[in-house]
């Protein structure tokens, strides 16, 4: 995309309620994107990039602070410095998408909604597809919660361990996006059974039975059931939905919140 292009793309918004930095910002990235640059990549000097979006220094480096806040740039000094492409981590995509949802007052329905609609048909896709390497710690991470809690701390651990399970399953689906969102349902489930104390007081049966039915899911996996594996997993989202609200309904109680 030629600079008089771009030009005119930043002009075309300029009615709008974005700030002049952060449309410059945004024409920075379609240039990115446009000329199929990678992570590590060289961006052009501040001069240039002046030249090329006909703005001041100051809005040049207003537009690259942002585009560093954004986790997209990096910038060096020194002998060989400058500003380069960099590529935003998962983790730290889910910690902003997480902060976003952080005053938002997310329900247990809410969460399970998608988990019954996504995580079935990520089980599905993947029955009879997956290595024995990968059933195998499938098959570890249910080992490790394999006795019973015996207090809330415990609780806690073994729910975190149990999502670990779910998240592990999702880093095998070929579709990315479908991944992202489970992993960061799993991140998000977490966050919200510790901030709401859901593992006071312990529940016995959504230790019992989550693990019975991760094992299921497991089998059905191993013997290349997609229809059976997907039953399996719709069956425990379900199960675990009741209970985690009967759940938030005692710890309400004892806490004194009605």
């Amino acid at each position: 995309m030629s600079p008089a292009t771009l030009q005119m793309k930043i002009e075309k918004n300029d009615g709008s309620r974005a700030s002049k930095p952060l449309r410059v910002a945004e024409a920075i990235k379609h240039w990115v994107v446009a000329e199929g640059m990678r992570p590590g990549d060289k961006l052009p000097s501040e001069s240039e990039l002046m030249e090329r979006y006909g703005h001041s220094k100051g809005t040049i480096r207003e537009s690259m602070r942002i585009l560093e806040a954004q986790g997209l740039l990096k910038t060096r000094t020194g002998p060989g410095g400058g500003s380069f492409v960099h590529e935003v981590s998962e983790a730290r995509t889910r910690a902003l998408l997480a902060n976003y949802f952080y005053f938002r007052d997310l329900t247990i329905q809410d969460i399970y909604q998608l988990r019954k609609q996504l995580e079935p048909d990520l089980v599905y896709s993947l029955a009879g597809k997956l290595s024995d390497d990968v059933l195998d710690e499938l098959k570890s991470i249910t080992d490790q919660y394999a006795e019973p809690p015996s207090n809330a701390e415990e609780d806690r651990r073994h729910h975190e361990i149990a999502l670990t399970f779910h998240a592990k399953l999702a880093e095998q689906s070929e579709n990315q996006l479908l991944g992202f969102i489970i992993r960061f349902m799993a991140d998000t489930l977490s966050e919200v059974t510790t901030s709401r104390r859901l593992f006071e007081p312990t529940n016995r049966e959504l230790w019992s039975k989550g693990r019975e039915y991760q094992l299921r899911v497991l089998k059905a996996l191993r013997a290349g059931n997609g229809q059976m594996a997907r039953d399996v997993m719709l069956e425990h989202m379900q199960f675990a939905e009741k209970l985690m609200i009967q759940q938030e309904l005692r710890v309400k109680r004892q806490f004194g919140d009605f």
